[in-house]
């Protein structure tokens, strides 16, 4: 084989026309600049054997040819036979094998090769980087190519995604493995159910003022609540110092008392957790609301409950309206609605249901009350365990 090597040198004025796409000749021929005035380059007389390198002020191509045999030979170093060195626009190759002028500048040597009629081929960065092949000087003739960017980015993504879905899966399993909070005990469902039954009784409500504050929808809690607290949810508890018995303790007297306003239609029970909770609603109402009441000599005296008082009303309210009538127990003119005039309301009402009772313990009923849907509250379940009662 002939190791004889050709080297052209173009300057600004006979390098090849610049135009995207367009076919360039490279056989001598047609190797002319774009106004005509160059002659071919396939002569020996191009070849300048005093340099070993292209070395011209522009853009230079040198070119190596297999076969030639009008310069001398190893006068072009640091290359293999076959290859291109560019430092302008990159040729690649265009239709039937003829290379094309690149407009795009790279700036860094490319690797050529050669089709059966010596035209060549350059592969450019972004051609290369499509293939997941390096461009040529990248590596040596023995390495590996290098991953493809967008192999490399999908891997990334799908890792992100398989991350995040671990995380999501996790910490549902963590959820699960701990289970529910805590919760009230099991026995207030029980007292639930009976609360129902029992505020059916029509007579429930205060009279005459017929306040239901007791049996009301989002204030029932108050008779579980209460229940917890003097009784631990137990229908047969028994008090032998104070005589009151029930799940509502009140004395067998009083609970006698209130039970004849109930029409209850049978004797009252003490014992039983319906007649209990009813005579409490009616108390509990009768304590807010008011009542009117036979005296002995046969008049009507009117009992004022809490909401009689202006003073009352403004911490239940924040207002200290009345609504006033004759023969009927002062209420405040506005609803009670507000956590903090709940929970007023209720330790009030705590004090006067159990006669005696400490203010640290009519402030532990009216924090069950208010955080009735609330068991878990760390406060809350304190108060449970200074009851002796623990959640579920």
């Amino acid at each position: 084989m002939s190791s004889e090597f050709e080297y052209v040198t173009y300057t600004d004025d006979g390098w090849p026309p610049s135009v995207e796409n367009e076919d360039a000749s490279w056989d001598g021929d047609t190797a002319a600049d774009a106004d005509g005035g160059a002659d071919g380059w396939d002569g020996d007389d191009d070849w300048d054997g005093d340099a070993d390198w292209a070395s011209p002020p522009d853009r230079t191509e040198a070119l190596v040819s297999h076969g030639r045999t009008s310069a001398p030979s190893g006068k072009l170093k640091g290359r293999l036979a076959g290859s291109r060195v560019l430092t302008g626009p990159l040729p690649v190759l265009g239709g039937h094998g003829k290379p094309v002028i690149a407009t795009s500048p790279v700036s860094r040597t490319a690797e050529a090769d050669r089709d059966g009629r010596g035209a060549a081929r350059v592969i450019r960065p972004a051609d290369a980087a499509d293939r997941g092949g390096p461009l040529a000087g990248d590596r040596g003739a023995g390495a590996a190519p290098a991953a493809p960017k967008r192999a490399g980015r999908k891997l990334s993504r799908n890792l992100a995604v398989t991350g995040v879905a671990a995380l999501a899966l996790g910490i549902g399993v963590a959820l699960l493995l701990q289970g529910p909070g805590p919760g009230w005990p099991s026995s207030v469902a029980g007292v639930k159910q009976e609360i129902e039954v029992a505020c059916q009784n029509p007579d429930v409500a205060s009279d005459p003022g017929g306040v239901n504050f007791a049996c009301g929808k989002d204030t029932s809690q108050v008779l579980w609540v209460f229940a917890l607290m003097t009784s631990g949810d137990n229908p047969n508890y028994a008090d032998s110092a104070t005589g009151r018995k029930g799940l509502e303790p009140i004395t067998p007297a009083q609970g006698g008392e209130v039970a004849w306003s109930l029409n209850l239609h049978h004797p009252y029970n003490p014992a039983s957790p319906v007649d209990s909770l009813a005579v409490a609603a009616r108390a509990i109402n009768n304590i807010i609301g008011g009542a009117t009441v036979t005296s002995q000599n046969g008049s009507q005296d009117v009992e004022p409950g809490l909401e009689s008082s202006p003073a009352n009303c403004q911490r239940y309210t924040g207002s200290s309206a009345l609504i006033t009538r004759q023969g009927f127990p002062a209420l405040c003119a506005e609803p009670v609605t507000s956590p903090q005039g709940e929970s007023a309301l209720i330790a009030d009402i705590y004090r006067q249901w159990m006669v005696g009772a400490s203010s640290q313990d009519a402030s532990n009923a009216a924090l069950l009350f208010t955080n009735a849907t609330n068991p878990g509250n760390p406060q809350v379940q304190t108060v449970l365990r200074s009851l002796g009662l623990t959640g579920h």
